[in-house]
């Protein structure tokens, strides 16, 4: 059951790619794309300091406004695999910009939807639209640059989601300040449409086209049952404030059986050399990218759901504004962004060593953070530990854009947006558990004993284990890549060179 369209050809994932043109526009293209990008990541938490603003206006339940959070993230993983492919095999350029008016068009419907119902159709559809932006920004990424520019790039786009991720509290907090009216969380959703409008103009000026070949596939029934497979694993945790975690764990079990059927499903159109939906030999053959991709969503578990654990203690243990909570946060996205941008420049050279230092970093941040908040005064504590959050931050810039760097490194270009996809639906799954687990977490010592301390620090400590994983398979694949390129320096240049001794050298 496949739809045929313009792509590219069958090719192995190694094969080397067109002749490299460099584009006279691509940073100007570069920057285009990650405002656009910006601007969809940053709607997965600006919203959540504002929730019981929304409520109150809208006499909502907090299980429907559970959903203006929750259900942008489910639609936003769900397009992202689907999207990534659409891109590759049609035209990325024209998939970005019509993604990019629609969300610019749903922000709008957002921001004036009268009732909570029409606010959250309304948010679904703007996650959809996110959802078919973000696998093209990272592909575009690999279409126009090569080499050391291609790590400096994947540098600001690191920054760009280490940025919008930890800074969402604090935009959103700014901006009901500002509004100092009820209705002033529209303005969080009105603010998307003036930006977006001077995005879309000038993508469709400066975004190159996507050169196509004279076949290609969409696999329709991989679409649907990869569909199936995330919806049933990501719907019990968005409903996870709702109970969905007791009610819904049965869909688990279904989403991985859904899951096992569609890897199986796209083993059997490579053999038969039709096109997958995904790939699967970019998980055993293109080099780096299966273990990438695991950092990458056992990192998003930790990093995503610290967030809102601390908005939940600044708030109501401390009793914080919003403003003063997503201030107390800041120095994390400042330390991201500045090391993010730095970390492009050195991943050519360090490789997956920078992604081992900046774990190791966010752990020594994130768990100096946890210690100070435990035993320092309350009323002081988040201002003494904003040092030790911003080296925190440093690592996280040194782990975002160099993991995308060496996981994406040999993805073909052709093949660039169904490999972003992918990598970024693991990590929307990742953040997707976090979000409902750490908080979720939170709330059930906070019942137990009514310490605010105490359930901070547990959560962070849970999170802090699953750095520790992300860590320890970092380090593999850095030994493993060590011990890799030392023959080459040890075999003589004759017979590196020898096609017989290749392999062995």
């Amino acid at each position: 059951m496949t739809a045929s369209v313009s792509g590219a050809g069958d090719r192995d994932p190694g094969a080397r790619e067109d002749e490299y043109e460099p584009d006279p526009h691509r940073w100007r293209a570069l920057w285009v794309t990650l405002v656009a990008g910006f601007m969809s990541l940053l709607d997965v938490t600006i919203v959540a300091v504002a929730l019981p603003t929304v409520q109150n206006d809208l006499h909502a339940s907090a299980a429907q406004v559970q959903w203006v959070v929750s259900g942008y993230a489910l639609t936003f993983a769900l397009a992202l695999v689907t999207a990534g492919r659409l891109g590759d095999a049609l035209d990325r350029r024209r998939i970005f910009l019509l993604a990019l008016c629609g969300f610019v068009l749903f922000s709008a419907a957002c921001g004036a939807a009268p009732n909570i119902t029409l606010l959250v159709v309304a948010r679904l559809a703007q996650g959809l639209a996110a959802g078919f932006m973000a696998p093209q920004n990272s592909a575009f990424i690999q279409q126009l640059f090569r080499g050391a520019e291609r790590g400096r790039a994947f540098g600001y786009f690191g920054a760009t989601v280490g940025i919008s991720s930890a800074s969402g509290p604090l935009v959103g907090g700014t901006i009901l300040a500002l509004a100092e009216t009820q209705n002033g969380w529209r303005w969080i959703f009105y603010v998307n449409i003036p930006i977006g409008i001077l995005a879309v103009l000038l993508a469709h000026r400066l975004l190159p086209r996507t050169r196509r070949s004279t076949k290609g596939q969409v696999d329709v029934l991989g679409v649907l049952l990869l569909g199936l497979g995330v919806f049933a694993l990501m719907y019990p945790l968005v409903q996870a404030e709702a109970g969905g975690l007791a009610r819904l764990w049965w869909m688990f079990f279904v989403g991985l059986a859904v899951l096992t059927v569609f890897v199986r499903r796209q083993r059997r159109l490579v053999a038969r050399g039709a096109r997958p939906l995904l790939d699967p030999r970019l998980f055993t053959t293109v080099r780096g990218y299966a273990v990438g991709a695991g950092v990458g969503t056992l990192y998003f578990i930790g990093f995503s759901g610290v967030w809102l654990v601390f908005a939940l203690y600044y708030q109501h243990g401390l009793h914080f504004s919003p403003l003063r909570s997503g201030l107390a946060v800041t120095p994390f996205a400042l330390g991201s962004a500045g090391a993010a941008v730095v970390a492009g420049w050195l991943v050519d050279r360090l490789g997956r060593l920078l992604t081992v230092c900046g774990l190791a970093g966010v752990i020594a941040g994130l768990g100096g953070t946890a210690l100070l908040l435990r035993f320092a005064p309350p009323d002081t504590a988040p201002w003494i530990a904003a040092p030790v959050l911003f080296i925190g931050g440093v690592g996280g810039g040194f782990v975002v854009s160099p993991n995308i760097t060496m996981t994406l490194r040999d993805v073909p270009v052709r093949m660039a947006g169904a490999a972003g996809g992918a990598l970024q639906t693991g990590q929307r799954l990742g953040a997707a558990v976090g979000t409902a687990a750490l908080p979720g977490l939170f709330y059930l010592v906070l019942d137990r004993n009514d310490d605010y301390q105490s359930a901070v620090v547990i959560a962070l400590g849970v999170a802090l284990v699953m750095m520790l994983t992300s860590l320890a398979l970092a380090a593999y694949d850095w030994r493993r890549d060590r011990r890799t390129r030392e023959p080459h320096k040890k075999c003589p240049e004759e017979v590196a060179n020898s096609p017989v001794h290749a392999r062995q050298c």
